[in-house]
């Protein structure tokens, strides 16, 4: 074979690549697609996931499927999409613990947060609320910090489990106010709530969706929000931030694919999400569940990611959290 040969086979085979992988794209969709939820049917990472499984189906023009895997913080649904083709095909909702608190507590993962996924988009964030006993003497952040440095150790906050995004809140406003409210972990934040309602626990920072019903009926108090700006829907609470300069754990929520899914497929996928989290309806539905709708480009959302990824576990090595079950 000539030299001359050689580069045309060479430049017939690469332009038959070239034409491959292109085509993944253009006939992309052509089948169902599964969306994996890291929650149980009816949680608010449900509620996301299934009001954007149904936008995407009318959008894209093939079914968008919700298979819900909760368990384990959300590991059981990564490892289960890591192992996925990456073919756009099988979409992981990721969470802040899935990407930003887990790889700082687990070393035994099966797969790398960082590694085996490629972000589409955020499509929704959400600030927690700051409840305590309603017969705790207290009726702010700055009330409790005061009340917290005159009984050390005298406190104890609720959380969901151990490395919940409730439990490092904890911890950050242990570590920021330099204060000790003492963790008491539950196996979610329904039982959590019930001991901070019986005095059991006297501190939860826990979703609006969970506490809502309890702050209402006057049987915990609200005292704060946990993102850097205030949460719109309870807009006449402060943030904890206003007393605690810096403090900020919000959880968000966003679509990622296999590491390897075609650039033209994480397109598609990426322009169908962020069309689907501008919508109006959309946008209603997703600030009724407590969370604030975004929907941004696969860059920003990396971006987003990898600064959490240092902000909580920066969090996790000063407050020494350490798995214990």
């Amino acid at each position: 074979m000539t030299r001359f040969e050689r580069i045309r086979r060479a430049i017939l085979v690469s332009g038959l690549l070239v034409m491959s992988f292109g085509a993944a794209g253009q006939g992309f969709p052509s089948k169902p697609i599964k969306l994996v939820v890291p929650d149980a049917p009816g949680g608010s990472p449900d509620q996301l996931g299934r009001l954007l499984a149904q936008k995407l189906s009318e959008t894209i023009g093939q079914q968008v499927v919700v298979d819900n895997r909760p368990g384990a913080a959300g590991v059981l649904a990564a490892d289960a999409v890591a192992k996925s083709p990456a073919d756009g095909y099988t979409l992981l909702m990721t969470t802040t613990s899935i990407y930003a608190i887990i790889p700082s507590l687990r070393k035994d993962l099966q797969y790398d947060a960082t590694r085996d996924f490629m972000p589409i988009s955020r499509i929704a964030t959400a600030s927690n609320v700051l409840v305590v006993n309603a017969g705790l003497p207290v009726k702010s952040v700055a009330d409790l910090i005061a009340l917290a440095k005159e009984r050390p150790e005298g406190l104890n906050y609720a959380s969901a489990g151990v490395g919940s995004p409730a439990h490092l809140a904890g911890e950050m406003l242990n570590l920021l106010a330099g204060i000790k409210l003492t963790h008491v972990p539950y196996k979610g934040a329904a039982p959590g709530l019930m001991d901070v309602i019986a005095g059991n626990a006297q501190v939860m920072i826990t979703s609006p969706i969970a506490a809502a019903a309890h702050m209402n009926s006057g049987r915990v108090r609200a005292l704060a929000t946990t993102g850097p700006t205030r949460n719109p829907g309870l807009p006449d609470l402060p943030t904890i931030a206003d007393t605690v300069p810096g403090y900020d754990i919000s959880q968000s929520w966003g679509i990622v694919v296999p590491t390897g899914t075609p650039p033209d497929v994480v397109k598609k996928l990426s322009d169908a999400i962020m069309n689907a989290m501008a919508q109006p309806d959309v946008k209603e539905r997703v600030l009724k569940t407590g969370a604030v709708p975004v929907g941004d480009q696969p860059a920003e959302f990396a971006v987003f990611m990898a600064a959490e990824r240092s902000r909580l576990g920066d969090v996790i090595s000063k407050t020494h959290i350490v798995l214990t079950e």
